[in-house]
C-alpha cells in the first residue's frame, strides 16, 4: 500500500532541502522510494567518523532523523500539518571505517497525530550497522 500523500516524489529536491543544514553538511542523499519506504545515503569519512576513524553513532542518527522525519513529512497534506520529532533511539550493531552507508525508513504506524518508523541503516554489504526507531508528532501547519 502507498503511504505517500504526494504521488510524485522528487528525490534530488529532498536532497536540496538539507542543502544549508546538517543532512547537507554531512553529505546524505535520497537516493530510493517505494510504496512504504524511503532510502537515503551518507559517506562514512571524516565528516562522519569518531576520533577513532569509524562511523560516529551520532551520525547514524542523523541519517535516522533525516530519512524518518522526510518520510513522514511526505505522508501527510503539507497544507495542513507537519511532522516534528518527539524521540529517537538506536541500537549500533556493527562498525563502518568507509564507504557508504544507507538509511531505509518504514513506517510502523500512520496515526493522525503521532507516527512511528524503523530506520534500518546496512553498509554497502546489506550489513546492519544500526538499527533505530523514531516517532514523530503530527501537528497542525498554523502551530509551527
Amino acid at each position: 500500500m502507498r503511504v505517500w500523500h504526494s504521488a510524485e516524489i522528487d528525490l534530488q529536491a529532498l536532497t536540496r532541502l538539507g542543502e544549508n543544514a546538517l543532512p547537507g553538511y554531512i553529505g546524505i542523499e535520497f537516493v530510493a522510494i517505494g510504496d512504504d519506504w524511503l532510502t537515503a545515503r551518507m559517506p562514512v569519512d571524516r565528516r562522519t567518523h569518531q576520533p577513532f576513524g569509524r562511523l560516529h553513532g551520532g551520525a547514524s542518527v542523523a541519517l535516522a532523523e533525516t530519512v524518518g522525519s522526510i518520510a513522514g513529512s511526505l505522508t501527510v497534506d503539507p497544507a495542513v500539518s507537519l511532522v516534528v520529532g518527539m524521540e529517537i533511539n538506536a541500537n549500533h550493531i556493527r562498525p563502518a571505517k568507509d564507504g557508504w552507508v544507507y538509511g531505509t525508513a518504514r513506517a510502523e504506524a500512520l496515526g493522525r497525530t503521532t507516527q512511528v518508523w524503523t530506520i534500518r541503516i546496512v553498509d554497502e554489504q546489506d550489513r546492519l550497522i544500526c538499527l533505530s526507531r523514531i516517532t514523530l508528532a503530527v501537528i497542525p501547519v498554523h502551530r509551527a
